[in-house]
């Protein structure tokens, strides 16, 4: 996207960008319609944002053509339906606005049945068996609820994917319908709670993105970096993030450059990209916006992702989203910071100044704590990627437990709800750091805990668990979803009673009593808490295959078919289709490792034994047996054996790789690519990180860690 020189002003050498000027100015946002669209077809079009109404077609008409007069105006020439298929990525296919009118001439004509509605060939996506060549049909459908916006000279619409017979074959439709199920049932509960004030509730995100960039020269020179996005052979170098002093570092200039950028760009796009700094690891950075909704959010993280690796190009680096690309530094997350709050402005999450006697936080609060308990095993699916399985449990990345942390205040409050003790309100308590000139501030009511895969935050839940590379489409999808269906049984055991208050403050003291077991505040990375958690009945599902299977449990697919989110039909095939997306993964990072053995590492290791080998000739030729090559022999020594362990594990890999793809079953398939093949890979890359910390870097084939994380 480029900048013309109306939007900027040289100063100093630095150019001055007239942000609020140029925020949302690609995007066909409310402002946009308010000026462009009769005042019918704006209200008929923000009724349909704001409630889920339908849109009529004679109103699609015209927000089409405005659509259109205001792309073209802009440079567009193209339009593009924009989804999200079953890929972890998006798609689109673009259409030109152009339409002959006889002759040599045309018109630029945009209809509101193309806004509408598209078609795309389903079979080629992942569908788990919804969709076969000879029945490949599949549609996409405008979302109104996302705004258009112009990128590269086409006309984005956000828009749904679902086959020719109506199952969804996406992350937003079901996301969508569980924003829909949320917002159903908190309205309910706070109608019987005496509110009647609001309309909607929404469920939102603010979605934290960690990234590492890494000079282009160097990326291109490792094929596993290019094949898998991360490294699947390197020693650590000397020096890592052991100093902790990349973390809030200065910027370097290059980076600092890129991230102008990617801000710029972003805002135009109309993405409040707010925060950004150097995260632990070396090479490793974070990008926040601000909160918007669960649907815009998801959105905007995907435009977040494919904007940070453009930008990433153009100033000579390439972005890598994996979750563990260097085994010894810190991994990538995706922290997905979630709440609800009313169209008229409450937050429900937000306790207030006495939070023990606000009986709408607390019920709210006890329905997340009995979702996140009851539908533990559906978080833990909703961030089962193999990536995942490298990060979750150490360097700042929540363990595979499923846990609430939710601060000393309030878990000292449900305590005495539960014991019906006395309690009372904390006051909020002032830091003061003795010294003068430096201003007292409020505490925050919780501490943070990095190791808490389920943290409250102050007025919203902070889930850690997410990949960095992962659409949060499914987080989300579970977390709406659990939650709504607790509310509507709340909600049906409060129904008609004569006390409410009284019968919600009974409610929650059960809820809490019998749900205590996911709350834990402490240390997640201790070698206690397994232990403790399994004698509390918690799960711990280490491996992204041991909760796949979880999606299709009886009381999960009640879940979904309850409140119409996803299908049994659509479950089973979106399991089929983890299981294969893992079973890829790994297959192609056993084929990578077998080829980068056989081809680079091991003829590096023979060229150095040569070389070595030549050396104690060449003394022993020259000196006879007054010099000694005990250093040479040793040398080839270790380095003939490690190139040997290299060879048949290798040789092991591409066997039981083999072997584990012609297994048929999807679930079988990838449990023996896990139990067979990833041991393989880790025998492998020992032998060959040994190896790598004996040859010259002269001859050894790939660039190193330090290299590549110190090198910008």
């Amino acid at each position: 996207m480029s900048h013309s020189c109306d939007d900027r002003l040289m100063k100093g050498g630095v150019f001055m960008v007239n942000i609020p000027e140029m925020f949302g100015s690609m995007v066909f946002n409310d402002a946009i319609m308010r000026q462009r669209l009769p005042k019918d077809v704006y209200k008929s079009l923000t009724d349909t944002i704001q409630t889920g109404k339908m849109i009529d077609v004679s109103i699609a008409n015209v927000v089409a053509n405005a659509m259109k007069d205001w792309a073209v105006e802009k440079g567009a020439t193209h339009y593009t339906h924009w989804f999200q298929p079953l890929t972890n990525m998006t798609a689109e296919k673009h259409d030109s606005f152009i339409s002959p009118i006889g002759g040599d001439k045309v018109v630029m004509e945009f209809s509101g049945k193309e806004l509408i509605k598209g078609e795309s060939d389903a079979s080629s996506f992942p569908s788990g068996g919804l969709r076969e060549t000879c029945n490949a049909r599949g549609y996409t459908a405008w979302d109104p609820s996302s705004y258009a916006f112009i990128k590269d000279g086409t006309l984005y619409i956000p828009t749904v994917f679902c086959s020719y017979t109506g199952d969804a074959l996406d992350t937003k439709t079901p996301l969508l319908r569980s924003m829909d199920a949320i917002s159903e049932q908190s309205l309910h509960i706070l109608s019987l709670l005496g509110d009647n004030t609001a309309s909607r509730v929404a469920a939102s995100s603010g979605v934290e993105q960690e990234y590492f960039l890494i000079n282009k020269e160097y990326y291109e020179q490792r094929e596993d970096l290019l094949y898998t996005g991360r490294t699947l052979f390197g020693c650590p170098a000397p020096k890592n993030q052991q100093l902790e002093d990349h973390y809030y570092g200065p910027l370097k200039t290059k980076i600092g450059a890129f991230m102008a950028e990617l801000d710029r760009e972003l805002w135009e796009l109309g993405i409040t990209s707010k925060t950004k700094h150097n995260e632990v690891a070396p090479s490793q950075h974070e990008l926040a916006p601000i909160f918007t909704t669960c649907n815009v959010a998801v959105d905007q993280n995907l435009i977040i992702m494919e904007m940070i690796k453009r930008v990433a190009e153009r100033h000579g680096l390439v972005a890598l989203l994996h979750e563990k690309p260097y085994a010894t530094l810190n991994g990538s997350g995706k922290h997905n910071n979630w709440s609800i709050a009313t169209d008229t402005g409450i937050n429900l999450f937000s306790p207030g100044k006495n939070p023990a006697s606000n009986t709408r936080f607390l019920i709210f609060l006890s329905a997340v704590i009995k979702a996140v308990d009851d539908y533990q095993d559906l978080l833990r699916l909703s961030v089962a990627i193999p990536g995942n399985d490298h990060r979750l449990g150490a360097d700042e990345a929540p363990p595979a437990i499923v846990s609430i942390f939710l601060g000393d205040e309030l878990e000292e409050l449900i305590e005495a709800i539960v014991g019906d003790i006395d309690y009372q309100d904390k006051a909020r308590r002032t830091m003061d750091l003795g010294v003068p000139s430096v201003p007292t501030f409020r505490y925050d009511s919780t501490d943070r805990n990095r190791t808490s895969p389920f943290a409250f935050t102050g007025n919203k839940f902070e889930f850690r668990m997410v990949g960095s590379s992962q659409n949060i489409a499914m987080s989300n999808i579970v977390l709406n979803t659990a939650t709504a269906k607790v509310l509507k049984d709340f909600a049906n055991e409060l129904e008609g009673k004569s006390d409410i208050e009284s019968a919600a403050r009974a409610l929650i003291k059960k809820t809490l009593k019998a749900h205590k077991r996911i709350i834990f505040n402490g240390n997640g990375y201790s070698k206690a808490w397994p232990i403790e958690a399994e004698k509390r009945g918690l799960l711990n599902l280490r491996t992204s295959v041991d909760a796949l299977e979880y999606l299709t449990k009886e009381k999960n697919v009640a879940l979904f078919t309850e409140f119409g989110v996803m299908s049994e039909v659509e479950l089973h095939a979106r399991e089929e289709i983890m299981y294969e997306n893992y079973s890829n993964i790994i297959d192609i990072e056993a084929k990578t490792m077998v080829d980068m053995t056989n081809k680079r590492i091991i003829p590096a290791i023979e060229q150095y034994i040569g070389s070595l080998s030549a050396i104690a000739r060449d003394k022993a030729s020259v000196f006879g047996g007054s010099v000694g090559t005990e250093l040479e022999r040793a040398i080839v020594t270790r380095l003939s054996r490690l190139a040997h362990i290299a060879y048949d594990k290798a040789e092991r890999l591409s066997l039981k790789a083999q072997e584990s793809a012609a297994i048929k079953e999807s679930d079988a398939s990838a449990f023996s690519y896990k139990e067979k093949v990833v041991p393989l890979m880790r025998e492998l890359r020992a032998a060959v990180d040994e190896a790598e910390g004996i040859v010259p870097a002269d001859i050894w084939p790939l660039p190193s860690y330090g290299e590549m994380t110190m090198k910008q």
